[in-house]
């Protein structure tokens, strides 16, 4: 008789807590779905590299608060691949070991590269957030590649256009990156020229490596080629570039100095300082010009980007959030994880409502890309009509 009695005594708390077992929220004890990201955090790039991620980071944070994915929170795991490829090919062998879903990745076209064959063998969606160079939609390394930002190719087009119908410059000068992404943005930039059939002279060609910040007898070589214009195809925007810019204005350098499309950011304006005036670009994303500006999910991202880290996203930013974004999408909708379905239906799909509006990506992967051309005035990028 005790024993029924304590039985009994007990029998209320215990199905108070089964209750409360049975109404927890189903997404309360959700174990949180890794996404990997790697990109330089040290060295040359890394500061834009920090930017890139923690754009991602603020990303998450909208997902999360819009419920995450797959009713589960969005962690994200970031390395550093200090751009060096040996150092990004161990970096995402230990992402594939912490078991992420996806890897979002590339600052460096060599960098990317290298990781591409890693990351596809072990069966993990990746996502080429910057690197150019054209070789990483070949399907070599990743026959299901994904790239946001625009190819060499692309940008290529935009650039030699510039340089016949807006300068009608004749005498043109080189100062490129000597490596995959360099090599192939100067390729693209004569191959439009010959295609446009703009009668052009290469009067000079420096080759310089990506941790180069030293460019004085670079300058003295292409200033003594008297060029009408010159292209600079650097991707060391927290070293290289600024220092082209400043030394570019300290050797007086004739004629016009275009930047290769997506190498100036605000961070580069900032450290090259006055000397950057009247500098030529082209790219595909500001934060505070139309069609961007009205954009509610672009206003969403650069508010939260500012809340967490007091820093207005760049293009770079923009383009690591929207693989994020992007990739939630086709997860949510599909309702799987699994790499081959979700990388279908990026590559070749349509995608509405996020940062940078409607998108559509080509069957190869490369997003499509609107480009505005721009000009440097009072340290301010100031876009053409």
């Amino acid at each position: 008789m005790k024993r029924i009695q304590q039985l009994l005594r007990m029998a209320p708390p215990l199905a108070l807590a089964a209750s409360m077992a049975w109404c927890a929220p189903a997404g309360a004890a959700a174990a949180p779905i890794k996404v990997g990201v790697i990109f330089p955090l040290s060295g040359g790039a890394g500061p834009q590299g920090q930017h890139v991620t923690q754009a991602i980071q603020a990303m998450a944070a909208v997902i999360n608060e819009d419920g995450g994915v797959l009713g589960r929170p969005i962690e994200i795991v970031s390395r550093d691949d200090e751009s060096t490829p040996a150092v990004g090919v161990s970096r995402a062998t230990e992402l594939i070991s912490a078991g992420v879903a996806v890897i979002i990745e590339g600052w460096n076209s060599p960098v990317t590269l290298a990781m591409q064959p890693v990351i596809a063998r072990a069966g993990v969606l990746d996502i080429t957030a910057i690197s150019k160079a054209d070789p990483i939609l070949s399907g070599e390394g990743n026959p299901l590649a994904i790239r946001l930002n625009s190819s060499n190719a692309q940008d290529g087009a935009v650039i030699a256009d510039y340089i016949a119908k807006t300068a009608g410059a004749k005498r043109v000068a080189f100062l490129t990156e000597n490596d995959a992404y360099g090599n192939g943005a100067q390729e693209s930039i004569e191959k439009a020229l010959k295609a446009l059939g703009h009668p052009y002279e290469k009067v000079a060609e420096e080759k310089f490596p990506f941790t180069q910040a030293d460019f004085r007898v670079a300058m003295t070589n292409v200033r003594a080629a008297k060029p009408d214009v010159t292209v600079a195809i650097n991707a060391n925007e927290g070293l290289g570039m600024p220092a082209i810019i400043r030394q570019a204005r300290q050797s007086r350098l004739p004629g016009q100095l275009i930047s290769a499309v997506g190498t100036v950011a605000p961070s580069v304006i900032n450290v090259a300082g006055d000397a950057s005036d009247g500098l030529i670009g082209a790219d595909i994303y500001f934060p505070d010009v139309e069609p961007f500006a009205s954009n509610k999910a672009n206003q969403r991202f650069v508010a939260k980007t500012q809340e967490m880290f007091k820093y207005t996203p760049d293009k770079f930013m923009a383009l690591g959030a929207t693989s994020l974004q992007v990739w939630a999408q086709a997860v949510n909708e599909l309702k799987t994880l699994d790499r081959e379905p979700v990388a279908k239906r990026i590559r070749g799909g349509s995608f509405k409502g996020t940062l940078m509006g409607d998108i559509t990506f080509e069957p190869n992967g490369q997003l499509q890309s609107h480009y505005y051309l721009f000009t440097v005035k009072d340290r301010k990028i100031v876009v053409q009509p």
